[in-house]
């Protein structure tokens, strides 16, 4: 569909809550794939709709894709919610297309339990480990109002 201009450090709408959606019309589709356009045009795995100056409560995230074999499998996940989280803790060096050229190490969860609505209005539980369950923390995150550098040790 489109590629959509991304909001970088400094920009007031990554410090903000999302709006939960909901009704999921052809604004709402289109928004998703438009996100999904501009994260894989920026070489991205996951992105929120406020880095897109939307504040509505949807992310986007492929772990598939990554430079190795560039496969797509996306994930739209509408009004996400994590119900669960391990105690177990992992250390990452995240990025974020928001913050270009900024790696910085994290403490996240190691495995998550996420609840969301897909596009076709069904909804979902996931449970996910690994890279996976860590971009969809990072990706939550956005939509709290709190970016990864928020998360690092002082």
């Amino acid at each position: 569909m489109a590629i959509r201009n991304l909001r970088y450090d400094g920009d007031e709408i990554l410090t903000k809550k999302t709006k939960k959606i909901e009704v999921i019309d052809e604004k709402i589709k289109e928004l998703a794939q438009d996100m999904l356009d501009t994260m894989y045009a920026n070489d991205g795995i996951g992105l929120a709709a406020c880095q897109v100056g939307m504040l509505k409560s949807m992310i986007v995230y492929d772990v598939d894709y990554v430079e190795e074999n560039k496969e797509k499998n996306p994930v739209v996940c509408i009004n996400p919610k994590i119900v669960s989280r391990s105690r177990s803790m992992v250390e990452v060096e995240e990025g974020c297309l928001s913050f270009p050229n900024v790696f910085e190490n994290v403490i996240r969860h190691e495995k998550i339990t996420v609840e969301y609505t897909d596009l076709n209005g069904k909804k979902k539980t996931k449970h996910a480990k690994g890279m996976e369950a860590i971009v969809i923390q990072h990706e939550c995150d956005h939509l709290d109002g709190i970016v990864f550098l928020d998360r690092v040790e002082k």
